[in-house]
């Protein structure tokens, strides 16, 4: 069996002066959670982000290739807000490409190309997109729609999840392409109930999602985390600067394309667009336990093995080092690590801590390779794997680009390309100062096997 290895292939220049500015820690082409910000499709691979025009821009190459046709859209970015993130995805029934950008809490704007642009059946070019929409094809969601992430489904239909509402206060929701038309499911986890611990309590939230993936058994697979929109469950000394009441991280699935949704023990929880939904109160969800004041990051990762096992990333301050924590981002700087949390083939959880400092507030990515070892891409473009055949637990440095990579933190993985052919790929923006553009790459990794 061969070890974990990630064999550098190319590194390519998608843009060499992309939008800059930082805002809750994060740049806007480069959240972690942008699913997806890269994805891999009929032997191209596709980019969105922003140039230093706030134009939403979408690149394309040759997957093996070293060179990128972009084409600029008409929307420009409305507000310097890191988390209006670029986000596409491919509707397998006709070959168009979907765009969704520029939301937070707030509006969205939506493009689609025409029928056939990623199989090829139309030449690369600004013209085969149509217009900036405020809607989706024609369906209106809510307006305070956020965190759009695109997923195809077995049967070949394309999902988008999202989330309604605000940070503290709001649902997950899902909608649907058929290779036609949009069509809105509904929201299939509630902000409501009563939340208590030691040291108060909070009556709304909302879940976030480590992602949204269909396994090879055709089950939709979600982790998450809550946050609460009531802070003194925090308590009172983590009261003031920085402190986020994230807590807790839980897991649920679907077995019939996110309709109903069902807890590890194998109830049901919940209902797309019905009732009762995942709610704070449901049974069963909790993975692992955590309260809200160990600065645990929400939207981090998960990947499914190829025997059809959840696995995802969270990272947080551990006990050894905190108290309460009061400054989110100064304490995951110095003290947060990273944890790789499972379910076994006998339905057992586990979980194991990556033992590398992090040095960083941000988030990590988790994939696997056709062996079945786990790679995390941790920030500033890092790699670290560990053997299925360990039980995921000899985890080693295979590429440390802190220096030659120069990345400002985060990185956007293509998921769907490790899956295709064993290359890691991720898109990374070299840091800069203020609001000055800074260039954006593709970097490519040859996996074990």
């Amino acid at each position: 069996m061969p070890v974990p290895s990630a064999a550098p292939l190319r590194d390519t220049l998608l843009d060499g002066s992309a939008l800059y500015f930082v805002s809750y820690d994060g740049l806007v082409n480069n959240n972690a959670f942008q699913k997806h910000g890269v994805l891999t499709h009929a032997g191209y691979q596709y980019a969105v982000w922003y140039n230093a025009d706030r134009r939403a821009t979408i690149g394309r190459r040759a997957k093996d290739g070293d060179a990128w046709e972009s084409v600029a859209l008409a929307h420009k970015l409305t507000v310097d807000d890191s988390h209006n993130v670029v986000c596409a995805g491919i509707s397998p029934q006709d070959g168009r490409i979907h765009v969704l950008m520029d939301s937070h809490s707030s509006g969205y704007f939506y493009v689609r190309s025409v029928a056939g642009l990623a199989d090829g059946a139309a030449t690369w070019s600004a013209e085969q997109f149509g217009a900036t929409e405020t809607t989706l094809g024609g369906v209106t969601l809510i307006p305070e729609f956020t965190y759009p992430q695109f997923v195809v489904t077995p049967s070949g239909r394309l999902q988008l999840s999202y989330r309604t509402g605000i940070s503290g206060n709001g649902c997950a929701a899902l909608a649907e392409y058929d290779g036609g038309s949009w069509t809105e499911l509904g929201a299939w986890s509630d902000s409501a109930g009563l939340y208590t611990n030691p040291y108060g309590s909070s009556t709304a939230r909302n879940l976030y999602l480590h992602g949204i993936d269909y396994g090879t058994d055709g089950r939709l697979h979600v982790f998450g985390t809550w946050r609460e929109q009531d802070r003194a469950v925090l308590g009172r000394g983590a009261a003031g600067i920085g402190g986020l009441t994230n807590h807790d991280t839980v897991y649920v699935y679907s077995s019939d394309e996110g309709r109903t949704w069902i807890n590890a023990s194998g109830e049901q929880v919940g209902r797309t667009g019905g009732n009762p939904q995942v709610s704070v109160t449901s049974a069963g969800l909790v993975v692992d336990p955590l309260g809200p004041h160990h600065a645990l990051m929400n939207q981090e990762s998960q990947a499914i093995d190829a025997h059809g096992l959840p696995h995802a990333l969270v990272s947080y301050v551990p006990e050894r080092y905190m108290g309460h924590i009061a400054d989110y981002v100064g304490d995951r700087v110095r003290h947060a690590r990273a944890f790789h949390v499972y379910q076994d083939a006998s339905m057992t959880w586990h979980k194991d801590e990556i033992p590398v400092p992090l040095n960083s507030s941000q988030r990590s990515q988790l994939v696997f390779d056709r062996h079945d070892d786990a790679y995390a891409v941790l920030p500033f473009g890092r790699i670290v794997a560990a053997s299925a055949e360990s039980g995921w637990r000899d985890w080693t440095v295979l590429f440390d680009g802190t220096a030659t990579l120069d990345a400002f933190g985060e990185v956007v993985v293509d998921h769907t390309r490790v899956a295709q052919d064993g290359v890691l790929s991720f898109m990374y923006q070299r840091k800069s100062t203020g609001t000055i553009p800074s260039p954006l790459h593709m970097i490519d990794f040859q996996l074990a096997g």
